[in-house]
């Protein structure tokens, strides 16, 4: 009896280092298996149900959940390869961030709709419904460019392109490209474009993107082009010289001066453009938000004379209530065009104290009137420490559009 005894205690040990070892067993199994996507889930927490069924490519962090996942050594969502911080993965679960960008256009077609996982044990593809966003615009380079000159629509997601209409005229296949980030679409401006122009329009295998605006209209909310709406205002010359300001559209004004001391605001004795009354926004609008409009101009400032110093003051019929304010230089020091370009002021940024107080203008009525039919002054003046030497620009096309 004694002896049964000692020898169940000499088998204890062995018992236990036996058990002790099916874990490490598993565990060093487990580290030899294949990777195992089960579903994708938001990155931050929710009250409402955290899983995603699909995603559209935003650059958003999300949740990739499963098993094995945490030597990860290659990640592609629709084939783009991702970057990763393994501190972030665990075996269950591995944060990531999807691309913001997918060019669609260079993606083979078994690699959409999939999110392919690999680690030093292998990998695995997990289907799933990645959307393609639709295209959106969010401006153009030159509104009113001339026939053959070239333009570039701004934007996101322009990829797999199915039609392209610019100032209401279909562009040919051919008759574009668009970037590799798919942000840009260059074209040349086509013939047989109307005096009141057309919208853009961009229609891609996702959606359709269109502008509220016409392009190339020369017509529509049009106070002065020194052309066919030319109301002769004062404050500058004008010019239809190709030579001084290349790719103009006939006549323009012309804003050139030189030796204006600093904080000089006498804009009477500087280049401006003074015009009478015209209609701002449609009487039927004048309830709309601010931001849904915009005054708009083209700019042409030669790259032999840089603008350096002073600003653009946008008013209302000589009023100094609420001024807007256009100085592109203060976000590199110095600012010129190729050519001619598109600005856009939106009338949300009409503010108070000289266009830099607080808060912006509450309604198109408190800037124009209720009837929405007023003057309009565009003046450069210098409301800089500093001197302004010399600045030359050519404006042209001053309008007031909806954008929203």
């Amino acid at each position: 009896m004694k002896k049964k005894s000692f020898n169940s205690l000499c088998l204890l040990p062995l018992l236990f280092a036996m058990v002790a070892l099916f874990p490490a067993c598993k565990k060093n199994n487990d580290s030899n298996a294949a990777p195992v996507i089960t579903g994708v889930r938001l990155y931050k927490a929710s009250p409402n149900d955290s899983v995603l069924k699909s995603v559209q490519p935003q650059g958003q962090y999300v949740v990739l959940e499963g098993r094995h996942l945490k030597n990860a050594v290659l990640i592609t969502f629709d084939g783009v390869r991702l970057p990763f911080n393994i501190a972030l993965f665990s075996d269950t679960s591995a944060v990531v961030q999807i691309p913001s960008v997918i060019p669609y256009d260079n993606v083979p077609a078994g690699d959409l709709n999939t999110i392919k996982y690999t680690t030093t044990a292998g990998t695995t593809t997990f289907n799933y419904n990645i959307v393609i966003p639709p295209p959106d615009i969010t401006g153009i380079s030159n509104e009113d460019a001339a026939v053959g000159d070239s333009v570039k629509i701004y934007g996101v997601n322009f990829f797999l392109i199915k039609s392209l209409t610019y100032a209401g005229i279909t562009i040919s296949a051919n008759g574009y490209s668009h970037s590799a980030d798919g942000t840009a679409i260059s074209l040349a401006v086509p013939p047989g474009i109307s005096q009141t122009g057309g919208v853009v329009s961009v229609t891609t295998k996702s959606g359709v993107a269109t502008t509220t605006y016409n392009v190339e209209d020369f017509v529509d909310g049009v106070f002065q082009n020194w052309d066919n709406v030319n109301g002769y205002p004062w404050g500058c010359g004008s010019s239809n010289s190709s030579t001084d300001y290349p790719g103009n559209t006939n006549w323009y004004g012309v804003f050139s001066t030189s030796n204006m001391a600093a904080h000089d605001g006498s804009w009477w004795a500087h280049p401006g453009v003074n015009m009478g009354n015209n209609q701002w926004v449609p009487a039927a609008d004048i309830s709309n938000s601010p931001a849904n409009y915009a005054v708009k101009f083209e700019i042409s400032v030669p790259a032999s004379t840089p603008w350096t110093n002073g600003s653009i003051f946008v008013a209302v019929n000589y009023s100094f209530n609420y001024i807007a304010l256009y100085r592109p230089w203060a976000k590199n020091g110095s600012f010129t065009t190729n050519g001619w370009q598109t600005v856009t002021i939106p009338l949300s940024t009409f503010k108070p104290n000289n266009g830099t107080g607080d808060p912006s203008v509450a309604s198109i009525s408190a800037l124009v009137g209720s009837s929405g039919n007023n003057g309009m002054n565009i003046w450069f003046m210098n409301d800089g420490d500093t001197p302004v030497t010399s600045f030359k620009a050519a404006i042209d096309n001053i309008r007031v559009v909806k954008i929203k």
